[in-house]
């Protein structure tokens, strides 16, 4: 039996094994994919996520390979444009997902953490709860293994970072899709983008928004999120996303030369609520714990510091035997993200009501300082 099995090998997996496996936890990481795998989404960590990295002293790589972001451009409805820049010299790092998470994982088999790829986990191991606040205890996952066998694996912890779809989170009715709103994302990366800078890039319109960022290699990033009605044709994402270029008039001439570099990915829908931090045996990190969209660019943060308190919770739970230890989780989660939450909550309310949109967009014309306030804070440049 493992100590603690955790599902997904993305930012909040690998973050939750190395703080595990330096505590001298026996820890076994699973993932469906092969490393190094492509990722569509966060491909900016900001100046939180860099403070995080350099607690738990992983920051080198991310320094040598990463390119210097210092804050965001954002445009809306009317004519809106306004720079926001990080404070007191604080920078973000901006990195393709591909070489980002094969990092992280290989910082995690350095810290003694145990690692198998290509195995895709069915379900949670459950048994009846004696005791605590559940009806079910989670001790351990039900995997697919390369050979196409389904075997049981036992942990005294499990930690679901297993994504937005996770079946962790949703075969045990943790977690569940919201009716509003039901965006999609289309992304892919380009070659040949003019007119890039070090600030990262979020063009709001009423039909959707598109974040743009510059990346190493000549590599830039383009996401398209909106409503399935508001892309021409999601079943062509190439000519989906060639036309939301067109129509946004900071983009088109900068991507006149440009040639894409990927298939564009389609994801959706986006957004997820979770109903609780997982259940006696089961912590959840990572977008498997709930996810709004990718709009305020600090998805990376959220995940690396919500497997950071996993981690915590887990250890808490192996030390102690407390069987309840979802619940101070949630208790720790609430601390950590509240504010953000609220924050991200409105803005996903304002980007889907076309008349808040058009007032935001004119009061960020007059009173530029109010969007200068949101990049410092969905910068995490407090956490700094």
């Amino acid at each position: 039996m493992w100590d603690v099995i955790i599902a997904g090998a993305g930012p909040a997996g690998s973050i939750a094994a190395t703080v595990l496996a330096r505590a001298g936890a026996r820890v076994l990481l699973v993932d469906r994919s092969r490393f190094p795998r492509d990722k569509m989404c966060g491909d900016c960590l900001n100046p939180g996520g860099l403070a995080l990295l350099a607690r738990l002293n992983l920051p080198n790589w991310i320094d040598a390979h990463g390119l210097s972001t210092d804050g965001w451009l954002v445009t809306g409805p009317g004519g809106a444009r306004v720079e926001g820049w990080y404070p007191r010299g604080l920078r973000g790092r901006a990195v393709t997902r591909r070489d980002l998470d094969y990092w992280l994982l290989r910082e995690a088999l350095r810290a003694g953490a145990h690692f198998e790829e290509g195995v895709v986990v069915c379900r949670a191991l459950t048994e009846s709860a004696g005791n605590g606040t559940d009806s079910i205890r989670v001790n351990g996952v039900v995997v697919r293994s390369r050979d196409h066998r389904d075997m049981a694996l036992k942990a005294r912890v499990t930690i679901a970072a297993d994504g937005r779809r996770s079946p962790l989170a949703f075969g045990l009715n943790l977690a569940a899709h919201p009716v509003r709103p039901r965006r999609w994302a289309i992304g892919a990366y380009f070659e040949n983008v003019v007119g890039n800078s070090t600030l990262g890039e979020m063009h709001i319109r009423t039909d959707g928004y598109v974040g743009v960022a510059q990346l190493p290699d000549g590599l830039t990033k383009v996401c398209a999120v909106a409503s399935p009605a508001n892309f021409t044709n999601i079943r062509n994402p190439v000519r989906a996303l060639a036309d939301v270029i067109d129509r946004h008039e900071h983009l088109r001439d900068r991507f006149a030369q440009s040639r894409i570099a990927t298939r564009p990915v389609v994801l959706g829908p986006l957004a997820i609520d979770a109903k609780a931090a997982g259940v006696q045996g089961l912590l959840l990190a990572g977008d498997a714990a709930g996810f709004i969209d990718p709009m305020t660019g600090d998805g990376l943060f959220f995940a690396m510091r919500g497997g950071e308190l996993a981690a915590d919770a887990a250890l808490d739970a192996l030390a102690t035997g407390n069987p309840d230890a979802h619940i101070g989780l949630a208790r720790q989660r609430r601390r950590a993200f509240t504010q953000k939450w609220r924050l991200n909550r409105v803005l996903r309310r304002v980007v889907d009501c076309p008349t808040a949109l058009s007032v935001a967009g004119l009061a960020a014309s007059i009173v530029p300082a109010f969007v200068r306030t949101l990049v410092v804070a969905a910068g995490d440049c407090e956490y700094g």
